[in-house]
């Protein structure tokens, strides 16, 4: 277990671990998977809401390739958007705050612990209280996480970046939906940095040793284990497996109390259906519902077509990879 950062004097620099400009992307995520990133950070230790330790672990063992990522020049894509918007973020930080900032153009790396590496946004210039700049957008959705404060994910991805440079304080800059700069300054933590960094280690232990993560009930969880046991057929026996069959056994418990709930729900929801009548909107003493009719779409008759034309099931016939179904028998 990695020791606490020594608090009380001068920090250390990071080390720079490989120069990245123009270096062409491939190379960079190359790099990336030598160790734990600033936005890798709330993964490993479980606290990302977007991805677990074992689809990390999956990612930084190799073993993502049939995992799907989005493409960061499809412009429907959120991480199209970002990186395009990154210097934009910028270059609105310097104009709203006064403060001037260059890039790093460099994967950084902990001076004592190297599993830890950094990709910093930018470098806040000839300022004392504040030394790195993460740039960040959200949209709609993603403005919700803000509403209150920094998310957690990235007040841990700006707390690892401080570990690893060495630097006192950060401002995260978020553009939201388009129209508003939002500036946060986080300072750093020093008890907060020294547990990221013993829950990073014990992570990163993980890939050392190529031993997965437990799963954590995550969609993430869900999508790393098909990636990483797609199937090869066979039957296991864990009749004799005590701690398996506990968990079986409690997982035919939960669902049939989720089961039970399901219909206690369903006919809640239909006797307020059933009270409103044609009405689309109910008030009650702590709260409401609404009960709308969508618009009317159009769609194709796909059973009609295809029998009126059978060649265009060949001719627009595409493979759709299969996938395991979890199914319970008792």
């Amino acid at each position: 277990m990695p020791l606490p950062e020594p608090t009380g004097r001068r920090k250390r620099p990071a080390l720079r671990l490989v120069e990245t400009k123009d270096m062409p992307r491939e190379d960079w995520l190359s790099v990336r998977k030598s160790g734990i990133g600033g936005s890798d950070a709330a993964a490993a230790v479980g606290l990302s809401p977007y991805m677990s330790p074992l689809e990390l672990w999956l990612v930084k063992t190799g073993r993502d390739t049939s995992l799907f990522r989005p493409d960061p020049q499809d412009t429907t894509e959120p991480v199209y958007w970002g990186t395009l918007l990154e210097p934009i973020v910028a270059a609105s930080y310097t104009k709203q705050t006064g403060s001037k900032v260059r890039r790093v153009n460099a994967v950084l790396q902990h001076p004592t612990l190297p599993f830890m590496i950094a990709n910093i946004d930018r470098e806040v210039v000839g300022s004392r209280d504040v030394q790195l700049l993460e740039c960040k957008t959200a949209g709609e959705f993603g403005a919700r996480l803000w509403r209150d404060s920094v998310p957690e994910y990235v007040v841990l991805q700006v707390q690892h970046q401080l570990a690893v440079t060495g630097k006192q304080a950060a401002d995260v800059a978020v553009l939201v939906c388009g129209q508003q700069l939002d500036v946060h300054r986080i300072e750093r933590d020093d008890r907060l940095i020294s547990r990221l960094i013993e829950l990073e280690a014990m992570f990163w232990r993980y890939v050392e040793t190529d031993t997965p993560p437990p799963a954590d009930g995550s969609d993430s969880s869900d999508r790393a284990l098909r990636c990483l046991y797609p199937g090869a057929g066979g039957t296991v026996d864990f009749t004799d497996d005590r701690r398996l069959s506990s968990v079986f056994a409690d997982l035919v418990s939960v669902r049939a109390d989720i089961e039970a709930r399901q219909q206690v729900e369903s006919k809640l929801k239909q006797t307020i259906q059933q009270a409103m009548g044609e009405a689309d909107r109910a008030m009650f003493e702590t709260g409401e519902v609404s009960f709308k009719r969508s618009r009317d779409g159009s769609t194709i008759d796909l059973p009609r077509l295809l029998a009126e034309h059978p060649h265009l099931a060949t001719q627009y016939a595409i493979t759709k990879p299969g996938s395991r179904r979890f199914l319970v028998s008792v």
